[in-house]
């Protein structure tokens, strides 16, 4: 292990992945932060909302030119170790935008680990994150196994503070999640620094 992978700390961005209007993302994106803020202080966390980016309406050609806005999003998510894709369910799947936002991105995201808070009706919005999976293995991306699902999951479920009503055992599973992330992250990082990923 090199040196710069043992005591740099990890820096996970923390997706945002709902536009709709009167969404609930926010609160579970809330939630879900200061619990790993509380868990892992030393880690950095960067919160990327969905609805603060202004992303292009098409999908740009292999080799474009970045807008400096663009340069600057890439590099955000490029600078994160790991990441946490906070997604609702809609019929069966994940939101468009955060689908366009991920695959603005390519090189960014390989190598690095990635673990999902879902909400939705009865599936807990768990149907998205299995498809979300599928798409960050093309990405060469790893998914860690362990998530965070809020099942018929209402504002009345958070307290004002963000702390969780139900389901029982959020935080437990929310301190499984980043115990994996915690551990995938490392050691992606070390590989990468000792032989880059092509």
């Amino acid at each position: 292990m090199t040196a710069n992978s043992n005591t740099t700390p990890l820096r996970v961005a923390i997706v945002i992945g709902s536009t709709r209007d009167g969404r609930l993302a926010p609160t579970v994106g809330a939630w879900f932060t200061g619990h790993a803020r509380t868990h892992a202080p030393d880690t950095h966390f960067d919160v990327i909302d969905l609805t603060d980016l202004d992303l292009p309406d098409t999908h740009p050609d292999w080799g474009h030119t970045h807008t400096p806005e663009q340069a600057a999003l890439a590099a955000r998510v490029d600078a994160a170790d790991a990441y946490v894709i906070v997604t609702p369910e809609y019929n069966h799947s994940f939101p468009a935008h955060l689908k366009h936002f991920i695959d603005l991105h390519h090189k960014e995201w390989q190598a690095k680990p990635v673990g999902f808070v879902s909400y939705g009706g009865v599936g807990g919005g768990l149907r998205a994150v299995e498809q979300l999976r599928l798409v960050f293995a093309e990405l060469h991306a790893v998914t860690v196994r362990d998530g965070v699902s809020f099942h018929r999951a209402t504002p009345d479920h958070f307290a004002e503070n963000g702390a969780a009503h139900a389901p029982e055992g959020a935080g437990t599973a929310a301190k499984i999640l980043l115990d994996q992330l915690d551990w995938w992250a490392h050691a992606l990082r070390t590989a990468r620094a000792e032989r880059p990923y092509n």
